[in-house]
């Protein structure tokens, strides 16, 4: 009993320290949440000159969306800026999960505003028509529009692609990221691309056919898309919010770095919870060789710390438990077996 509490509080100061460290970096999609800010900023300022001009809904929906994709670029800012803080005696594992919040809320501002201001505006347009102004004014904005977004769309896309989930389908590595920027800004970027078409036709049915209601259509339709992406926004990041696992080749990689450490008989396993993309927690399960005495013990525990964290600065707070196979598999049981 007494290894176990000395070699947690060896465990907790560098995991503390190690955090601060890892915590100094900027997260890696940074630079795709500034550009989508500044192509929405742009968009949202065309479509509503268009949408005051032309009287379009779908115009109107469309400008709506940029603004509230603005505010949600400047939440998930804030939140990545959060995350970053050092920890404290009220929060010992740091603001990590701040991301995950503020991206949370982020999906939920998609649903309501987003999508709810855009489905009412079409309905007011489907019962009450009036025809389009101006059409070459909203083609024109729409043209504008689909350069700033789909500039924003390839920066954003390319970013994602460099987390290392290069190997997985789209949808895979949406699944396993644990960072909320980067595939928030790629699928509010691709429901602004989404929304510029179905604008444009709305735009292109109501003038050819005479039937402004096709206008209010596509503007429902715009507020469709929008709640479909807030929905799968907000499963991903409540489930991050609650507390996902590191991939399974970082656990491999620290149940091998720890069966090499001399005194070291078995790694039996880790549970993992990521508190940020870059800020993991582990708990490890280790079978010592009976022989170590108390020190012998705590410098084997300092020494897989060591090694552990050069090779992973992710890791923020590692925390060793001497068990046997037999009793760590009993445990796993116990905790999730139904």
């Amino acid at each position: 009993m007494e290894s176990e509490v000395r070699s947690a509080e060896g465990v907790t100061d560098a995991g503390v320290s190690q955090r601060a460290g890892a915590m100094s970096k900027a997260p890696s999609s940074r630079t795709a949440v500034y550009a989508a800010l500044i192509g929405n900023l742009l968009v949202a300022a065309t479509k509503g000159v268009a949408a005051a001009v032309t009287g379009s809904s779908a115009m109107l929906s469309e400008a709506v969306h940029s603004v509230v994709d603005s505010g949600n670029e400047v939440l998930l800012l804030y939140g990545q800026n959060q995350a970053m803080r050092r920890p404290d005696a009220e929060h010992p594992f740091g603001y990590g999960r701040e991301l995950y919040f503020w991206s949370f809320v982020v999906a939920l501002l998609i649903f309501a505003l987003g999508a709810g201001v855009s489905i009412y505006q079409g309905i007011l347009h489907v019962l009450d028509p009036e025809p389009i102004r101006n059409p070459i004014v909203s083609y024109a904005v729409l043209v504008l529009a689909f350069v700033f977004e789909g500039t924003s769309w390839v920066i954003s896309f390319r970013q994602f692609r460099a987390t290392g989930l290069k190997r997985l389908t789209f949808y895979q590595a949406f699944r396993r990221s644990k960072d909320p920027p980067s595939f928030m800004v790629l699928f509010e970027d691709t429901a602004a691309l989404l929304g510029i078409a179905l604008a444009a036709l709305g735009t292109l049915g109501a003038t050819t056919f005479g039937r402004p209601q096709l206008d209010g259509v596509a503007s429902i339709l715009i507020g469709l898309v929008l709640a479909g992406v807030a929905t799968l926004l907000a499963r991903e990041s409540k489930s991050l919010l609650i507390g996902e696992p590191a991939e399974s080749d970082l656990i491999e990689s620290i149940r091998r770095i720890a069966a090499e450490v001399p005194g070291v008989v078995r790694a039996n396993g880790a549970l993992t919870s990521h508190l940020a993309p870059d800020q993991v927690v582990v708990l490890l399960s280790l079978e010592f060789e009976d022989r170590l005495c108390v020190p012998e013990l705590e410098n084997a525990v300092l020494e897989i710390e060591r090694r552990v964290r050069a090779q992973h600065t992710e890791i923020v707070a590692l925390f060793i438990k001497p068990q046997t196979p037999r009793t760590y598999d009993e445990a796993v049981r116990k905790r999730f077996e139904p």
